[in-house]
């Protein structure tokens, strides 16, 4: 297939482009990169710098498939630019949809989030409870979920809520739970705990990835699926982390309450099945790190860098 893949360069799509290409698909990565490149050149790769806010700068003449990764990733980032957060990820999002109609694009793969739903009293969030979304990144992603659905009667719209990632990529992302303890294990000895009691969801990189290859695959199964396997709190994150590397675990309060665990039957009913745990990229982190592959840089923390960017 012709595959566009926007926010290429990015934490999932690193890991995503090549397993495309090693499945045969010629792939157009399409990204800003602020934090830079990380892909390895292929014959069948286009890598190009632009902006998703141009949409006209956006290549979509003969594409089968888009798989829309593209935003400002997390609530901190969101917040340091509200405008620029909604003009990326939702705007952006809406006029590359109404594009992608008029070029023939038959399937949309869109990399939403599990943060959608807000704080939740229930015991397992499913996809058929109401999103609330709480910050700027969540109420875009929501904004642009529903944008997408309103075109699901002209090509295959299929939307995944991720739990938080976690394992190693060409572009790592050390902001995230399991890889900021892991981290912090590693050149601290010393992890931090803001409150602990939280229960999060997780999904290992390599099932994410895998998972929009699935639904690639099978542009039949349609609509909106939650992505995370693994229900665990911060602090069994910590001791999860201080079994593979000795540290000291330091619990402070937390000012953030979100404690929700996600339910992802209706995937597992479609097909599909996680292959790795956390403690796999726990693992795969402390290999990584300790064969020199893996350092803790500025380029690595999303608001770090962006905050310079923005300076």
């Amino acid at each position: 297939m012709n595959l566009l893949v926007t926010g290429a360069c990015g934490y999932k799509g690193s890991v995503l482009v090549p397993k495309l290409l090693a499945a045969g698909h010629r792939v157009t990565a399409f990204d800003i990169q602020w934090f830079g490149n990380e892909l390895p050149a292929h014959d069948r790769l286009t890598v190009i710098a632009g902006d998703v806010r141009d949409v006209h700068a956006v290549p979509l003449e003969d594409v089968d498939a888009i798989i829309h990764l593209a935003s400002v990733a997390n609530d901190p980032c969101g917040d340091l630019d509200p405008r620029l957060t909604w003009e990326i990820s939702a705007l952006a999002t809406m006029r590359l949809a109404d594009q992608a109609v008029r070029k023939g694009v038959r399937q949309f793969i869109y990399a939403s989030s599990g943060s959608v739903y807000g704080v939740k009293d229930e015991p397992e969030v499913t996809e058929d409870l109401e999103p609330e979304p709480l910050t700027e990144y969540n109420k875009t992603k929501m904004v642009a979920e529903r944008v997408l659905l309103s075109y699901a009667d002209q090509m295959s719209v299929q939307i995944v809520r991720p739990a938080t990632v976690c394992g190693v990529s060409p572009r790592m992302r050390l902001d995230v739970s399991v890889n900021m303890l892991t981290m912090q294990a590693l050149t601290n000895g010393r992890i931090t705990v803001f409150g602990g009691d939280q229960v999060r969801p997780n999904i290992h990189i390599d099932d994410i990835t895998d998972l929009y290859i699935f639904l690639l695959e099978r542009p039949g199964i349609t609509g909106v699926f939650n992505a995370g396997f693994e229900n665990i709190s911060i602090r069994e994150i910590a001791e999860r982390v201080a079994r593979s590397i000795p540290a000291e675990i330091v619990v402070t309060p937390s000012n953030d309450p979100r404690s929700y665990r996600q339910n992802s039957d209706k995937l597992r009913q479609a097909g599909f099945s996680p292959r790795k745990t956390v403690d796999d990229a726990i693992r795969e982190i402390v290999v990584a790190y300790q064969r020199g592959d893996l350092k803790d840089i500025d380029r690595w923390h999303n608001l770090k860098w962006m905050q310079r960017m923005m300076a």
